[in-house]
């Protein structure tokens, strides 16, 4: 009897970890809201539900995404698809897969391809584009005028911040600058991709977006936002102005507890640079070709 037990065990074992399954599972990661991931599960329960051989993994990163997937890219270890955006695609160029012969793109805007395109490669199926946007809390300031200008931003974050509330949000990674650079005709790299963050005008941008924080005082240090995120400062009505993406629309309308609006940053002297984001396979993925099923199934659907 015990010869017997031990038998199926290993039988069992060896069942539920054969080859094939190995072969036919995709790990998925993405970051995204409650309301976001609600939506991603339900797409990969469909796709399974008509792939009964492809298992999907959805391995969720909240926070520090960026930094998570480099240290997998670094162990080698990974995901098969990977949510990503734009200003991450040259930095990952090498070890994401050439979608150019593997997609068709023709139901796309070309600027959301352009996007996702480097080194004349598609490296991801765009999913959205958009700029950044302030999201202000009516209730500590009113709507700007029209056409308003970056000093008309300092001087409503000066009119709003107190000992209980700074005026504006900041952030120390270079993401949350690049409007400030745009405004001053400045930006990271510009159209044949040279390297421009060093410009006087970038210089103005960085400038000018740090002085919000060590001059004026009116967003806060990141010792001040301690470990609390942004999103929650503004929330919680400690910030009445924050810069983010249309990603925290869902969210904020969930919990904002006060009236708010969403309005455009100031226009200034360049196009404010787009935040594309897009679905991307690791040219390490052992299960390519469930992948790439995977991959067209979100991208299309």
């Amino acid at each position: 009897m015990k010869k017997f037990l031990i038998l199926l065990f290993v039988s069992l074992f060896l069942t539920g970890c054969s080859k094939n399954d190995f072969q036919n599972r995709v790990i998925f990661s993405s970051w995204g809201s409650v309301t976001e991931v609600k939506i991603l599960k339900q797409l990969i329960k469909n796709f399974e539900n008509e792939n009964p051989d492809i298992k999907v993994e959805f391995l969720h990163i909240p926070q520090n995404y960026f930094q998570k997937i480099h240290l997998l890219f670094a162990s080698n270890t990974s995901p098969d698809v990977i949510f990503i955006n734009n200003l991450h695609l040259p930095i990952y160029e090498t070890k994401l897969e050439n979608l150019n012969n593997l997609i068709d793109t023709k139901d796309f805007y070309p600027q959301a391809i352009e996007s996702m395109t480097y080194e004349n490669k598609l490296l991801a199926i765009p999913r959205d584009i958009s700029n950044l946007v302030l999201y202000i809390n009516l209730d500590k300031t009113s709507l700007p005028k029209e056409n308003w200008t970056i000093y008309d931003l300092l001087k409503k974050a000066q009119e709003t911040t107190n000992k209980n509330c700074f005026g504006i949000s900041a952030s120390d990674e270079i993401y949350w600058a690049t409007p400030y650079l745009s405004y001053f005709g400045g930006g990271i790299l510009d159209n044949n991709l040279n390297l421009i963050i060093n410009s006087k005008e970038s210089k103005n941008g960085i400038g000018f977006y740090k002085d919000l924080v060590y001059k004026y005082k009116v967003a806060p240090t990141k010792s001040q936002i301690g470990s609390l995120t942004l999103a929650q400062m503004f929330l919680d009505e400690k910030i009445a102005m924050y810069l983010s993406g249309r990603w925290m629309f869902p969210k904020i309308s969930e919990k904002a507890n006060f009236n708010w609006a969403v309005i455009n940053f100031p226009y200034g002297n360049s196009p404010q640079l787009c935040d594309t984001s897009g679905w991307a396979i690791s040219k390490e993925s052992k299960n390519k070709e469930s992948a790439i099923k995977f991959l067209k199934y979100i991208g299309f659907n």
